[in-house]
């Protein structure tokens, strides 16, 4: 017994990984290729995309919305997970980087059941909110710009069905979010307000989960 989480060193990652990690073909191949992309911290954890998809499953989600696409390993989960049902809406700036999202939703089969929204994601969320959307979404994900955090949630809390999942990427900022200090960007000391913030959020009920760079659930009240 332990009264906190156990560190996972690599041995103990791999381990993880091999008794609980249940990846489609496709989903595993854009893993390994992200690995080699000069960016590949940006993509998630391969046991934080398991927990996505379990909870996805647990919740029968078929409406799943996302801010910050990248090369798509979590739009890929989500629509996975959803089957044939499941709808992906996905949102992004980045031509280059969504363009090996769609070569992968292609190669699994699911490019049908993505809507990939190009343009500044509060700007999508809005029109989103605008088509009469709101209420209307299962599932969450908020993964990009951390100074956008809280315009991100607000317009998810309205787009997300009472009862519906909004997930929280990088909340740990690979732990600078504890103490932030005046040389670190101003993304360290606004994600640290926004954790506070949400721990006194009454239109949640919240969980931190310290899977990947740190993951809050919400679910909306």
């Amino acid at each position: 017994m332990t009264s906190r989480t156990v560190a996972l060193d690599a041995q103990l990652h791999a381990y993880l990984l091999d008794i609980g990690l249940t990846e489609h073909p496709v989903l595993a191949e854009l893993r390994h290729f992200t690995a080699g992309h000069r960016l590949a911290k940006m993509q998630i954890a391969p046991e934080q995309g398991q927990l996505m998809r379990w909870l996805l499953t647990l919740t029968g989600a078929r409406r799943y919305l996302e801010v910050g696409v990248f090369t798509g390993y979590s739009s890929l989960s989500a629509a996975l997970a959803m089957g044939e049902a499941g709808r992906v809406t996905a949102c992004d700036v980045s031509e280059t980087f969504t363009a090996i999202a769609r070569e992968y939703w292609q190669k699994a089969g699911v490019a049908d059941r993505v809507d990939l929204r190009m343009g500044p994601a509060l700007d999508t969320l809005k029109a989103l909110i605008a088509e009469g959307e709101a209420g209307r979404f299962d599932f969450a994900f908020i993964d990009a710009d951390k100074p956008s955090y809280p315009a991100y949630l607000d317009a998810c809390h309205t787009l997300v069905r009472p009862g519906g999942i909004i997930a929280v990427d990088n909340v740990f900022l690979s732990g600078r979010v504890v103490s932030p200090q005046a040389g670190d960007p101003p993304g360290v000391a606004l994600m640290h307000a926004f954790n506070a913030a949400l721990v006194l959020d009454e239109r949640f009920e919240m969980c931190v989960v310290p899977v990947g760079d740190g993951l809050t659930l919400l679910t909306r009240r």
